[in-house]
């Protein structure tokens, strides 16, 4: 008999085949590429009490103000009639106002395929894996420090599934010397996908370097790059009320060149933050205010996400937590906000657990709800993450995209037209007490009708005692193994490549690019 985990090993998530009773074979290929959020949308506080917290972050700009410790951004922020006092800057709110009113509230993002372009906006929903981690573990190797090899194959699993729309900076590669780390990363997603790529904003130079090796692999001109968004960055300040030189920069530059800058404050309630939800939510999104303000006046009409990652710590131990109730019901009142705005935004689920376990999965669906029923246009540590984003577990992400494949499968929704009621093909063909496996309507769709698992087994127990007694873990472990196996086709034509190469291999003799700080 075929187990669940050799048949799903290695195939494209919603490119699966199934075997139907007669042994026969069939395509099942639901779209998870553009996905739209079904769910109804839950809010924390009334309307009242949004409008209060919005209020306040407004009174916060004006009356605290922003630490801005980039010389260039105080003076964008004075020119448009900001009060600057040393790196303090005091933003009105008709300077707020304008912002958000430039800001698009529709971004189409594109891929290095079209059939991969993503579009942003309130309603829209978009996935990526866990990101930014310094360590990667899995059941083969254990836990150990990020390698350029483990930022590849997990570029190649996070390709290997639809469910993924746009890329992520997953495991920081500390082999590679950063003065010349972005090369290898932008190689690495040149080489192995053709989604919608992540840059890194560590300073101008290594920004325009990114800039000029996306515009080589992608075939563009400056002007054709300018004017459409291929790539995005995620910006955090530093809570409390502090934007520092590199996002700072980034924010800058991103918008200068029309790519898109993902705004997200990383609050912890009690820790950076206030204690409560309704507090911690005001300084997030004043924070983002003052943010999304500099890209348009840097450029009116840049892209620009709103977003936010607010949780709790445990105050035992001052540890960070996600997945708890608080974490939910921040992502609720972030929906509130970001609706209020109407801008496309983002959030994020995760977990503290210190291995893929049922505290993993528990912590990390909570989170993905949370962002589910606010609204969240784009989710981003949906999989993989664990240790608070110190680590990115190969196992927990093929885990985490079984929930992920199944919350695609509802947002394409189901009909109820003659055919799916099945008078004819199915009610009428069997008598009481009979069974519908060989009914018209069920030899027509057993192979379409219903989704099949990545990693989950449905075997009873004596089967799967004899398959192994292998836990979801241990069957995820054969699942990644699979996928690297696979030969991996370059996502950018050779000629393309070559150059891009040429252009690294120059840069890299040149000394590279150190971030700045």
């Amino acid at each position: 008999m075929t187990t669940t985990t050799t048949r799903a090993a290695g195939r494209r998530a919603g490119r699966r085949r199934g075997a139907g009773p007669a042994g026969a074979t069939s395509d099942r290929a639901p779209n998870y590429r553009q996905l739209r959020n079904p769910f109804p949308i839950m809010s924390v506080f009334s309307d009242d009490e949004a409008a209060q917290i919005h209020e306040t972050a407004l009174r916060t700009l004006e009356d605290l103000g922003m630490k801005v410790l980039l010389p260039e951004a105080r003076k964008i922020y004075a020119a448009a009639g900001a009060r600057v006092e040393g790196e303090m800057v005091f933003l009105g709110r008709e300077i707020v106002q304008a912002a958000v009113a430039s800001a698009p509230k529709s971004i189409h993002c594109r891929a290095g395929a079209a059939h991969r372009d993503v579009i942003l906006e309130l309603g829209a929903l978009a996935f990526q894996p866990g990101a930014g981690a310094p360590h990667a573990t899995d059941l083969k190797r254990g836990r150990r420090p990020g390698s350029g090899e483990d930022f590849r194959e997990y570029t190649r699993i996070s390709h290997h599934y639809d469910v993924f729309q746009m890329m992520s900076p997953s495991v920081e590669p500390q082999d590679i010397p950063t003065p010349v780390r972005h090369y290898f990363t932008m190689l690495a997603q040149m080489e192995l996908t053709d989604k919608f790529p992540f840059l890194f904003a560590r300073g101008t130079p290594q920004t325009l370097d990114n800039f000029e090796m996306l515009r080589i692999a992608r075939g563009l001109s400056e002007d054709a790059f300018i004017q459409g968004v291929h790539a995005y960055t995620i910006i955090n300040t530093n809570s409390p009320r502090c934007l520092d030189i590199p996002m700072a920069q980034g924010l800058i530059d991103f918008a200068r060149y029309g790519q898109l800058s993902i705004v997200t404050p990383f609050t912890l309630m009690g820790a950076m933050a206030p204690i409560t939800v309704a507090g911690a939510i005001t300084l997030s999104h004043a924070e983002c205010l003052a943010a999304i303000t500099l890209t348009q006046l840097v450029r009116p009409g840049a892209p620009v996400c709103y977003g936010t990652f607010t949780s709790n710590v445990d105050m035992k131990s001052g540890a960070p937590a996600f997945g708890t109730p608080g974490h939910f019901q921040a992502s609720l009142a972030a929906g509130q906000m970001a609706r209020m705005l109407g801008l496309p935004w983002r959030s994020a689920a995760g977990s503290a657990s210190n291995i893929n376990d049922v505290q993993a999965a528990n912590e990390n669906q909570l989170g993905l709800w949370g962002c589910l029923l606010a609204g969240a246009t784009v989710i981003i540590h949906s999989a993989g993450w664990l240790e608070g984003g110190l680590s990115v577990s190969y196992e927990k992400i093929v885990t985490d995209v079984e929930v992920l494949n199944m919350v695609a499968e509802l947002c394409a929704g189901k009909k109820a037209g003659t055919d799916e009621i099945g008078f004819a093909n199915a009610l009428s063909h069997v008598a009481p007490s009979g069974h519908f496996f060989s009914a018209p309507q069920t030899m027509e769709r057993y192979t379409t009708e219903f989704y099949e698992p990545v990693v989950h087994d449905y075997a009873n127990f004596g089967t799967w005692i004899e398959r192994g007694a292998k836990d979801a873990s241990t069957r995820a472990t054969a699942v990644w193994e699979a996928i690297l196996a696979t030969q991996t086709d370059f996502a950018t034509p050779p000629d393309r490549l070559e150059a891009l190469r040429a252009f690294i291999d120059k840069r890299t003799v040149e000394g590279g690019a150190p971030p700045e700080s």
